[in-house]
Order: C-alpha cells, then sequence, then structure tokens
C-alpha cells in the first residue's frame, strides 16, 4: 500500500511518465519490477491506465479515480467541518457522465462478491421453505433495527424483534421509534413478497418505498420542493423539485442500464442518498430500494448488523465532499460477507 501511495503521487504531479520515471522518482529501495508490478496493480484497480506499448509506455491517473482514491479517513475527518476542501456543489456529470462508463468493482472485489453469491445459492438450495423465511424473518428483523438505529432509533436488537414479532412496544421509547421500525419491517415485507417490481427502477416506485418507510410518521412523502441542510458537510444537496426528478430519472437509467447486480445495490445506496430526494427518510429509502435489486436477481440481502453507525455516515460523507466510494465500498462488500455467512 505504501508503494501503491507513492506512485499515485508521483502520477499525479507527473502525468504520463514512464516506469522507469517512477522508479528514479519515488525512492532508491524500490526495485523496477516492484515498481512494475505495482503499475499492473493499479491499472486492475482502476487508478491508472497505460498509454502506449513497450518502452513507449507512459501511466495516468484513470478518469475515475477521484472516485476510487484511497483516503486515509481517519486523516480526513481530523479536519473540522470548514476545513476540509470539498466538492460543496451537486455533481451533476458524476451519474450522466462518469459513473455509466466505468466498473466500480475490481476483479479481486467481483470474484469475492461472485464466490460468496455462489455460497449464498448453495446454502439456501439446501433449506426448505419454513427454513427460507425463518432466516429471512431474521434478517428482516436485523435490517428494521439497523436500519433505523443509523437513524438515531433508541429501540434495542431485543426489543426491536418483540415489537416485530409480538406487537409488544418498549418502555420509555417513543412512538415515533416503534412506528419507524414497523415501516422498516412493512418495506422489507413487501420487497421480498414482491421481488421483481422495483426492477426496472423508476421514480414512482422509489417514491411508494419512501411511503412506506415514513407512514404515520411527520415527514413529507412526495420530492421536496425546498432546500435542505445535511449535518456535519457544508454539501449543497439539489434544492428543486425540477433537478431532483432529472437526476433521479438519470440515476433510474444508470442503474437500469448495469449488469452487475453489485452495482446496482451499490449505487442504489449511494446516490439516492446523494441524491436527497425527500425532506427525511433518504437513507433508509436508498437501504431498502438497495435490498430490493439484490432480491430481484435472488442475490442475498444484506442488513447492515455490524455496522458502525459512524463509520457509515463518514463513508457516506466521504461520497458527498469528494465522489469518492472507497470506504462506502468496502462496507458494502463486508455486509455481503457477514449477510451471506450469518443468515443462510
Amino acid at each position: 500500500m505504501e508503494t501503491h501511495n507513492l506512485i499515485l503521487d508521483f502520477i499525479k504531479l507527473n502525468s504520463e511518465c514512464s516506469s522507469n520515471d517512477i522508479y528514479k522518482g519515488i525512492s532508491s529501495t524500490k526495485s523496477l519490477a516492484t515498481i512494475k508490478r505495482n503499475l499492473s496493480k493499479l491499472i486492475e484497480e482502476n487508478l491508472i491506465v497505460s498509454v502506449g506499448r513497450g518502452k513507449s509506455t507512459r501511466y495516468k491517473l484513470s478518469l475515475n479515480f477521484s472516485l476510487l482514491e484511497p483516503v486515509d479517513i481517519e486523516k480526513y475527518y481530523k479536519k473540522e467541518i470548514d476545513e476540509r476542501k470539498i466538492n460543496e456543489e451537486f455533481n451533476y456529470s458524476l451519474i450522466s457522465d462518469v459513473l455509466p462508463n466505468i466498473e466500480l468493482f475490481t476483479l479481486v472485489e467481483k470474484d469475492k462478491l461472485n464466490t460468496l453469491q455462489k455460497e449464498f445459492e448453495n446454502n439456501i438450495s439446501a433449506l426448505n421453505e419454513f427454513e427460507k423465511n425463518k432466516e429471512l424473518e431474521r434478517l428482516a428483523i436485523d435490517l428494521s433495527w439497523k436500519s433505523s438505529q443509523i437513524e438515531g432509533n433508541t429501540y434495542s436488537l431485543l426489543e426491536t424483534e418483540r415489537l416485530l414479532k409480538e406487537k409488544e412496544t418498549a418502555k420509555g421509547k417513543s412512538k415515533e421509534d416503534a412506528i419507524m421500525l414497523l415501516n422498516h419491517k412493512e418495506a422489507i415485507d413487501f420487497i421480498l413478497e414482491n421481488p421483481d417490481y422495483l426492477f426496472p427502477l423508476n421514480i414512482s416506485k422509489i417514491e411508494d418505498i419512501h411511503s412506506i418507510l415514513t407512514k404515520e410518521l411527520a415527514v413529507g412523502r412526495n420530492i421536496r420542493k425546498r432546500r435542505v441542510g445535511i449535518s456535519g458537510t457544508n454539501f449543497k444537496p439539489i434544492d428543486n423539485e425540477f433537478q431532483i426528478r432529472e437526476a433521479l430519472s438519470v440515476m433510474c437509467e444508470l442503474i437500469n442500464k448495469k449488469d452487475s447486480v453489485f452495482e446496482q445495490a451499490l449505487l442504489a445506496l449511494l446516490l439516492i442518498s446523494y441524491i436527497q430526494p425527500f425532506v427525511d427518510g433518504n437513507k433508509r429509502t436508498a437501504r431498502i430500494v438497495s435490498n430490493a435489486l439484490l432480491v430481484n436477481k435472488k442475490y442475498c440481502p444484506i442488513s447492515f448488523r455490524t455496522v458502525d453507525g459512524i463509520d457509515y455516515k463518514k463513508a457516506m460523507l466521504l461520497f458527498y465532499e469528494k465522489n469518492n466510494i472507497t470506504h462506502f465500498k468496502q462496507l458494502f462488500i463486508e455486509q455481503y460477507e457477514f449477510a451471506v455467512k450469518t443468515y443462510f
């Protein structure tokens, strides 16, 4: 990783440089063979591209470098909100021009996710209908709890299980907390019972999921018509309904055209949250829509049960501020692996 970073830092300052230039420029302790191995790895990870052939080969940053650039997230957040240099305005070209033309996962990451999916398929094929539904219910309870907890819900996992199974509310907890959890379970049950409903994705289907999640809560159900702010960042989401609908429409087209269901699910998680189409409930909606896309293709849904809420928000804010997906992508892969290993 150290050599990777040294090479990337050098190429940032010296675009279209040769392997020999890099070898001479970064450190006399690294062999030319080591430099070339790392260059091949960086190409595989979509961070750099090569131009020319043989001795004329030169290296430069890829167009999607900012999306995939390694970021020391702890160092990044040591700077206070007003000290961070960020993309304050919504980046329309990210959805329309950048994301349609790149692969979000490296070959290694794709191999890992596909191997996990095969494990899921083998595991679930050994279950009878009762056993399968029992595991899906367990996952639905965990997802309802964690997705609500990330948004500030105070129910414990045990209290959530009691509420969703026995309709018993927890003492000392607000009515709104209980409603949020019940709505989550209803939304999850809906996508499990109607696995093909959300694909192909469109705006009205996203609105339907949001309506289920915000039922009986003091949250506007329609696409917002006014500006909203996001705590912890100076990023400014789009501020009018026409632009929001336009961005959502382009997002749906992007997701529908992606061949990889893992890319579809990851993009739904990131972009619904980034566009912020509703006054509230955006990340909750994103998590359910993302799972609906996985369920539609018979892939393992994700509960996010072991995600730390702060880590989730930091990874999402990094995407808002820098359009960088590295930490959120890693979180997604880890949670997919957890779901496969835990539930089925």
